[in-house]
């Protein structure tokens, strides 16, 4: 495989970033790159990430966008800047140290067998933290079970961030086209690549909370979430395997 490249987008993430990074890099992983998609953050992630860039040029690069233009685009942003620079596999990941980076080799292992690795916190093996309330637990399964009931999903974690594309998954996905933003981007891409028959395997993960800094979830988001799932519906009930994109 040739090198391997974990988008990040971020904001506000400016006391993770040093850590995360020297933890990525010190996975058994040959040639990992990072890509840091930052949404101009007040906290000064973005220049932490331009001093990490500068010194590690062909470890870490940065996008710098001029606002807080939401987590979607930045996602789309960076996987195609990642498949430009000829990336064979592209992760996806948090910043804040909810996705263990401990996880990617064996993800790397098992996209042998896949086309993209989901990492699940709902699949058997599978975790949310042990601290978070009822009523938190209650809204991240429910969110769950309302997006594979409506639009008919088979994985079990569809609104998980952590995940492993092939690169020739991604290059056949319709990036263009992926409109949402908050977490029902990773709704609206888990149905995208089911729709157009791409094989899903989902790995269990254990999922922390943040280490640092504070959630990005508000009622918004998750009322936008409620509208967008019947939204995708509409827009995808014709897509079929044979509409994969072609390319790269």
């Amino acid at each position: 495989m040739g090198h391997f490249t974990v988008v990040i987008p971020t904001y506000n993430e400016a006391k993770n970033l040093p850590t995360l990074s020297a933890e990525l890099w010190a996975l058994p992983i040959p040639n990992l790159k990072i890509l840091i998609v930052d949404d101009a953050s007040p906290d000064g992630t973005g220049e932490i990430a331009q001093e990490l860039a500068s010194r590690q040029p062909n470890r870490i690069s940065v996008i710098h966008r001029t606002g807080k233009l939401g987590l979607g685009s930045a996602y789309i942003t960076g996987f195609k800047k990642a498949l430009e620079s000829g990336a064979e596999a592209v992760a996806q990941m948090d910043a804040d140290f909810s996705h263990s980076p401990s996880y990617l080799p064996n993800f790397i292992e098992n996209l042998e067998q896949a086309d993209v690795v989901f990492g699940s916190r709902y699949v058997k093996g599978g975790q949310l933290d042990e601290h978070w309330g009822i009523g938190r637990v209650f809204l991240s399964w429910f969110g769950n079970a309302y997006a594979r009931a409506i639009l008919g999903l088979r994985v079990l974690d569809t609104t998980g961030g952590y995940r492993l594309w092939r690169r020739d998954t991604l290059i056949g996905m319709p990036l263009d086209r992926i409109r949402s933003n908050g977490y029902v981007f990773q709704v609206e891409m888990a149905l995208v690549a089911q729709r157009l028959g791409y094989r899903i395997l989902e790995m269990p993960i254990y999922f922390k909370e943040r280490r640092i800094g504070t959630s990005k979830m508000t009622l918004r988001i998750q009322i936008e979430a409620a509208v967008r799932v019947w939204q995708l519906l509409l827009l995808y009930r014709n897509l079929k395997p044979a509409q994969r994109q072609s390319g790269g």
